[in-house]
């Protein structure tokens, strides 16, 4: 379990695809904190750390990862959200987040404002994935507040800490991010799903 609180943002060193894999190694200041076999949330994804070599740590993404995440894109020197399963005890800063990204969006728009940003997101809708306005989205790790919430898109209101600590700053229109749609939303649209 996250919470959507990016604690840093690693780079990507080596990238290695093995058959359907593919292994990243990324350079953070939380490495030397880290262990083999400890979660780590990759721009929202939960990955296992399978090797530790000073500041680099590795993962491994299968191919189910790949294909519903952004992290096959990635690139070497590319930014990404990291953050560390949450301690039980912990404050709940963000929200439940369960690091198992639903769908991918394309940024949209980026609007600036007096001092904050507004992102627009379009993903597919007949997946059935939905969105409430004030409620909780997870776009690319990152704990957010939905504004304009619509059937197939919805935007989010970004400070300037958020914009600074995260792979938000880089965005562009037409980008890709991940998506994990709050997981009680999940669940009363599946128990709707089922009355019908």
């Amino acid at each position: 379990m996250f919470t959507g609180i990016i604690e840093d943002l690693g780079v990507i060193t080596n990238l290695v695809s093995e058959q359907d894999n593919l292994h990243l190694t990324l350079k953070s200041i939380i490495t030397p904190e880290l262990k083999i076999d400890q979660s780590v949330s990759h721009n929202g994804v939960c990955l296992t750390v399978v090797a530790i070599d000073g500041l680099n740590y590795t993962v491994t993404a299968i191919k189910e990862t790949l294909n519903k995440t952004n992290l096959g894109s990635l690139k070497v020197k590319d930014i990404v959200n990291l953050e560390r399963a949450m301690k039980l005890g912990d404050r709940l800063d963000g929200h439940i987040v369960q690091g198992h990204v639903d769908q991918t969006a394309i940024c949209k728009s980026i609007d600036s404002q007096k001092g904050s940003w507004i992102f627009t997101f379009e993903y597919d809708a007949s997946l059935n994935n939905i969105t409430i306005e004030k409620g909780s989205i997870t776009v690319n790790g990152v704990s957010l507040t939905v504004i304009n919430s619509e059937r197939n898109q919805f935007s989010v209101a970004i400070i300037p800490y958020t914009f600074e600590h995260t792979n938000f700053k880089l965005f562009k229109t037409g980008d890709i991010v991940n998506l994990e749609f709050d997981v009680l939303g999940k669940y009363v649209q599946k128990l709707h799903s089922l009355q019908n």
